[in-house]
């Protein structure tokens, strides 16, 4: 399993090759991740390299071409990027409906766009975290959430975006609005966490 490092070097060697139109030499990503051995990077390149997402010529300093889902030799503006999979909800949940609306294009912002998916919000009962309608939520997928984390649930077919909080033996949603109240979430219930909120990206009119 990759450890987030090696995801990170990942992530990088891809920009990397994007934007150049080569890919990095050993010592360009021991410079960028503070890593001063060079055996320290080929260790991270030996862990994608098994993984299936690297490949490596010795013979040449910029002999390393990435094989990931989201590498450089990909075609077309479908393949890379977060997919935005729908709307959530900021006020009131609404119901959860999962279609394609395109990607958001986040660079190096949120690291590796592995496992990453963004939500579009509706409502406004996270304005006091600094988010508006219109927004995108950028999630992380993970069903496991630590108190105080913002995270998207679903509850039943109806998804939300809250601050998650537990208390005994259930489960409270806070909204950053104080027109709303928390959202009681009681053993048994049908709920599950979606992911963590890792950022907001916000378009603003001319």
């Amino acid at each position: 399993m990759l450890n987030d490092r090696s995801r990170e070097i990942l992530g990088f060697i891809q920009a990397f090759k994007r934007e150049r139109g080569f890919p990095p030499t050993i010592r360009e990503i021991g410079e960028a991740f503070g890593i001063s051995s060079t055996n320290g990077v080929r260790y991270h390149l030996s862990v994608l390299e098994k993984a299936g997402l690297l490949k490596r010529s010795g013979k040449i300093s910029r002999g390393i071409e990435s094989l990931g889902p989201a590498s450089s030799g990909a075609r077309g503006p479908a393949s890379r990027g977060i997919p935005i999979l729908g709307r959530v909800a900021a006020g009131q949940p609404i119901l959860a409906e999962e279609c394609y609306e395109g990607r958001l294009e986040p660079g190096e912002l949120f690291g590796d766009p592995n496992g990453l998916f963004a939500l579009r919000v509706r409502g406004d009962s996270m304005v006091d975290a600094g988010i508006f309608e219109g927004d995108y939520v950028v999630v992380r997928h993970q069903e496991r959430a630590s108190p105080g984390e913002m995270i998207v649930a679903l509850l039943g077919d109806e998804a939300t975006v809250k601050y998650y909080r537990r208390v005994r033996d259930q489960v409270e949603l806070i909204p950053a609005n104080p027109k709303y109240k928390p959202i009681v979430v009681r053993e048994g219930s049908d709920f599950r966490i979606l992911g963590i909120v890792r950022g907001v990206v916000r378009t603003l009119k001319r």
